[in-house]
């Protein structure tokens, strides 16, 4: 686990590498000590595509946080994502075992290893294996079955693969610059940590996190997350339709989607207008109306809200999003995105800033930083299970060592 008291997350995204150092309070609370970000041009929608310019990048971000917390990183948590990335749901079921049926932490550890045991290609490997619920003799719903008494013991599980050689070259990159890694963790299982409520995730709820190479949806319910998935489409395919559509070079933009990016809404003042670079040395800049901007966003938004839309229909999780759609990720920074996605969904639609930790926390509160906010948060619930289970067993030892002073 971390070491020194300090957590580190690491987002390798396709568009920017985030760097994040969070420090553990004594208190037991997570506070930002350093931020470092630098251009990501070795992935392609997520992958790792050139091994020397992501390492690059890595080692910049490494350095600027290191720089700003006045520590050294040597391990962090690394998100992964990608079109590579698929999930699916699995059973396991086994006969509890313990003395007098009570179910032990060995019945745990054999029925998730069951519910692991199906069969995926050989250029693939499992990544998570998350929990969903536990059922004990038909009764479903329960969340923590150590103890409870039994015949039989059910898991459902929501597992992650992903590809071999994608991992080891996200891995290969992290350790070419002196990085230990903690833990490889998918992108929305980290996000969520971050933008999601516990009431979201109870009663249901939709994650889009609109990165700049992919979209990546999460579905939670009941407490755990029950659909993965990862659509190859993002802010690019924003960029790359300004560009063609407004005839500026793609540098330009991209600075025009983020000072100016907006969706067709009553907002939009149709008399603004907007500065334009023409393609070309000679030509002048043109003055266009921010409309025009508007009209070319607006359909490649909702081309991927349909495709969400229509994928959460065909895996049958529509009656999931009681309490909604949340936005995150850089592209959820356009203005008037959250009333398109409402319009698509029919659901209330919120964007989803980053919250839970202290410190530098107005450098991090916007959607463009919620993964590697998410890292650090999932390492810190990590750190914090540790903890409990090392006072546990000292508690144990204390117990003990009474005894035998009594004795």
């Amino acid at each position: 686990m971390p070491k020194n008291s300090y957590i580190v997350g690491l987002d390798i995204g396709t568009k920017k590498v985030a760097a994040i150092i969070g420090e553990i309070t004594e208190e037991r609370k997570v506070e930002i000590i350093g931020i470092g970000t630098a251009d990501s041009k070795g992935l392609r929608k997520g992958v790792v595509v050139n091994l020397e310019a992501t390492t690059a990048a890595i080692k910049k971000a490494q350095e600027e946080a290191e720089l700003m917390a006045g520590v050294e990183i040597d391990s962090a948590f690394v998100g992964i994502s990608g079109a590579h990335i698929k999930s699916f749901n699995s059973r396991g079921v086994i006969a509890v075992s313990g003395k007098n049926r009570e179910i032990t932490r060995e019945d745990i550890r054999r029925v998730i290893g069951q519910s692991k045991a199906v069969s995926i290609p050989p250029d693939r490997e499992i990544i998570h294996v998350i929990p969903q619920e536990f059922v004990v003799d038909e009764q479903d719903g329960i969340k923590a079955p150590l103890g409870m008494s039994g015949i039989k013991l059910e898991v459902n599980v929501h597992i992650v693969t992903s590809a071999i050689t994608s991992v080891q070259n996200l891995k290969t990159c992290v350790e070419r610059a002196e990085i230990e890694i903690e833990q490889i963790v998918l992108n929305q299982i980290a996000t969520a940590a971050s933008v999601l409520t516990h009431d979201e995730t109870e009663l249901g709820v939709g994650m889009i996190d609109l990165g700049a190479g992919t979209t990546e949806v999460a579905i939670f319910e009941r407490g755990s997350l029950w659909y993965t998935a990862i659509i190859p489409i993002g802010g690019d395919n924003f960029t790359n339709d300004i560009a063609v559509g407004l005839r500026t070079p793609i540098p330009e933009a991209e600075k025009i989607k983020k000072k100016f990016g907006c969706v067709a809404s009553p907002a939009t003042d149709e008399q603004e207008t907007i500065e334009v670079p023409s393609v070309g040395r000679a030509k002048k800049p043109r003055v266009l109306s921010r409309q025009i901007l508007a009209d070319i966003i607006q359909p490649r938004a909702e081309e991927v809200f349909r495709l969400v839309d229509n994928d959460i229909k065909r895996m049958g999780y529509e009656k999931s999003l009681n309490s909604g759609i949340v936005l995150t990720g850089g592209t959820a920074l356009l203005e008037g995105l959250e009333e398109v996605a409402e319009e698509i969904f029919d659901l209330p639609v919120r964007r989803g800033d980053p919250t839970g930790v202290g410190g530098l926390v107005d450098r991090v509160s916007t959607p463009d930083y919620a993964t590697a906010v998410g890292l650090i948060l999932y390492g810190f619930n990590q750190w914090q299970e540790r903890g409990m289970s090392q006072d546990k067993k000292r508690g144990l030892w204390a117990k003990m060592r009474d005894w035998l002073k009594e004795s």
